[in-house]
């Protein structure tokens, strides 16, 4: 038996990256796959594609994460579309690294809005059908990041470290209607994102990370679906990190 048959997941940001690898292995077991990035091209389309050959229903939406009015809409098709929504997973992110010093406020406030805003903005507008229902598991995408922080990216690591705490927060909100509310923090993931990284700085993370090696978009993937899933019952309001114990 497959971990999610017959249930129906929605996850921002999942054109590529680890966005992608998790609708593909939530997909693989069972589960009906609800997409949205900023725009649909090419990767929405190829993307729907490999989701229904493992057997489930698959769209792709274009939907900007940032915005409520954007996002309350998306909850609407993907209900109207899907019945349900079982599973949220807020993977929507950007980076853009300055050191304060130089960071304008366009990118400390397009990074807030992205990264933190769209947790906000999603989890606000599927409350109302995951109550209904009296059970939902929303996993939020958190980072290492915002944990300990990181020189030149103190946007990116306040957009981290709040969804902790809104993640905790609704944890306890919603606890009494059976809806659970985890994070997760990868580490050092190659990725798109990642690959952007000059080399010496990708050279010494990996070196400081004790599995010397970079983690894949598949090992977070896997936690994902461990916390999307039954497994995952009993524990909610949780921040667990991927990232091969370069936090401990």
């Amino acid at each position: 038996m497959k971990l999610l048959t017959g249930k129906t997941a929605l996850i921002t940001g999942a054109n590529r990256g680890i966005g992608k690898s998790i609708a593909l292995k939530l997909a693989a077991n069972g589960a009906n796959i609800a997409f949205s990035d900023i725009a649909c091209n090419d990767d929405t389309i190829q993307l729907e594609n490999e989701i229904q050959a493992l057997g489930v229903k698959a769209k792709g939406y274009a939907s900007d994460a940032s915005s409520f009015s954007s996002s309350e809409e998306l909850i609407s098709k993907v209900v109207s579309d899907f019945t349900t929504i079982d599973i949220l997973v807020n993977n929507a992110g950007i980076t853009r690294d300055n050191l304060l010093l130089r960071m304008s406020e366009t990118d400390w406030d397009r990074v807030i809005n992205v990264n933190l805003k769209s947790v906000y903005n999603l989890t606000k507008a599927i409350q109302k059908v995951m109550i209904q229902q009296r059970f939902g598991s929303i996993i939020n995408m958190s980072s290492v990041v915002g944990i300990e922080g990181n020189g030149g990216q103190s946007n990116y690591a306040a957009s981290k470290a709040g969804i902790i705490g809104f993640t905790k927060s609704m944890a306890q909100e919603l606890g009494s209607r059976n809806i659970r509310c985890n994070a997760i923090a990868p580490g050092f993931i190659a990725t798109e994102m990642t690959a952007k990284i000059p080399q010496a700085a990708r050279d010494k993370w990996i070196q400081d990370i004790p599995l010397k090696r970079p983690g894949t978009p598949d090992d977070v993937a896997n936690l994902a679906l461990f916390l999307a899933s039954d497994l995952s019952s009993y524990i909610t309001g949780q921040a667990i990190t991927v990232c091969g114990g370069l936090h401990t």
